[in-house]
């Protein structure tokens, strides 16, 4: 290896970004640790150490990444696609069932979540379509494509069933569209068939309760347009909170509970009740609800440091993207900063319960291999726009 092309390019990376990613790591595993260390269960306890093996992994695929040059990705991105939906398929015929979904595929013994993998795929492959030199995006070949491509993968996540990672998908396309200058007409159009989308689906699993329709038929209606029985419970507690308190409900009371009883400075670390008690489930505290527990133990304050933190590195993604020397990078960087904002505000948004429960991770907090992994890779992604940019951002040190 060339050591000084390897420094040089490191150097020319943004730091303040690295060390905001950094910290935000730190805080994860320190609230990982939090959120399981006093379980009966010795691998619900172990978490924060797995943790940080996949960090570790997962910096290593960041820096790599970062001085490696993005533009390689545009040559590989259908190889990529084409890898990603066949795991997708293989998940739905040998894929291991989690909690009534099945999502994981076991390899070499670990567990793979591909739908993962598969966001950041879809990333890249439409940057590619988009951001193609001398492509046309106001073509209605490119504009099918990219939806193409958008509802493979939407199609084949909602089969798992995995509604919250689905939806996840369409605002990064979205995005990246609008960015790349694809006529207004259209986005409007898209824009218009979403609200028609969640009219339907909403109406799917309301209007049969309310008519009185028996169970099966119920579930028949909301199976049409791709949910589950799991994903009913789920919009019915959100719109009534006491339906069923002790059951679809009490992961979201517990959290409003815990995020409302931190106050300014919070219980102290490791003594937030609601997670030591387990009224918080501990299968959920170090995943979806990282920030229930940190409200819980360090207050306002806390989570307004992570909130800032997290509204820096999107800032500072949004530079590399204005700032990006071509269309491909600018439109990675836009889609994967949609992607991070998305994950950020739906996983806050549902721990405070102003949104339904959609069991999305927050970004560099929450426990999980792949998605730790796919996070770090995509920041890398970016960390290579920048420095192969020719406007180096002032706020890059060394």
């Amino acid at each position: 290896m060339n050591w000084s092309w390897f420094w040089r390019h490191i150097k020319r990376m943004n730091w303040v970004m690295t060390l905001l990613v950094l910290i935000m790591l730190v805080l994860g595993v320190l609230f990982i640790y939090s959120a399981c260390y006093v379980s009966d269960d010795r691998p619900v306890r172990t978490l924060y150490l797995r943790q940080m093996v996949w960090i570790a992994a997962g910096m290593a695929a960041y820096f790599t990444l970062g001085v490696t040059d993005y533009r390689i990705l545009r040559r590989w991105s259908w190889w990529f696609c084409g890898v990603s939906l066949i795991l997708l398929v293989m998940v739905l015929l040998i894929g291991t069932v989690v909690y009534g979904a099945q999502r994981w595929l076991m390899i070499f013994g670990m567990g793979v979540q591909p739908s993962e993998l598969a966001k950041l795929a879809a990333i890249v492959v439409v940057a590619g379509v988009l951001g193609r030199t001398g492509g046309d995006v106001a073509s209605w070949k490119v504009f099918g494509l990219v939806l193409l491509i958008g509802g493979l993968f939407v199609l084949l996540i909602l089969q798992q069933p995995d509604l919250g990672t689905a939806i996840v998908f369409l605002p990064p396309i979205f995005m990246m569209m609008l960015v790349a200058g694809v006529p207004w007409q259209r986005l409007a159009a898209i824009a218009l068939l979403g609200v028609v989308g969640i009219t339907v689906l909403l109406a799917a699993v309301f209007l049969p309760e309310k008519m009185g329709m028996p169970e099966e038929t119920q579930v028949r209606f909301i199976r049409m347009v791709g949910l589950s029985p799991y994903h009913r419970d789920r919009l019915r507690v959100f719109v009534s909170p006491d339906s069923d308190p002790l059951g679809a409900g009490w992961n979201k009371r517990q959290s409003e509970i815990a995020v409302g009883s931190g106050g300014l400075h919070g219980k102290g670390f490791l003594k937030g009740t609601q997670n030591v008690l387990g009224f918080l489930p501990r299968s959920v505290a170090p995943t979806d609800f990282i920030f229930s527990v940190i409200a819980e133990e360090k207050g306002f304050i806390g989570s307004l440091f992570v909130l800032t933190g997290m509204g820096m590195i999107l800032l500072l993604g949004l530079q590399m993207a204005v700032n990006a020397p071509d269309m491909f990078g600018r439109l990675i960087c836009t889609g994967v900063m949609t992607l991070f904002f998305c994950h950020v505000f739906i996983n806050i948004a549902m721990t405070v319960g102003v949104m339904p429960v959609t069991g999305l991770p927050l970004p560099l907090l929450s426990y999980g291999g792949s998605f730790t992994m796919v996070i770090l890779s995509s920041l890398g992604i970016m960390q290579s726009v920048h420095v192969h940019s020719r406007r180096v951002s002032r706020l890059t040190l060394g």
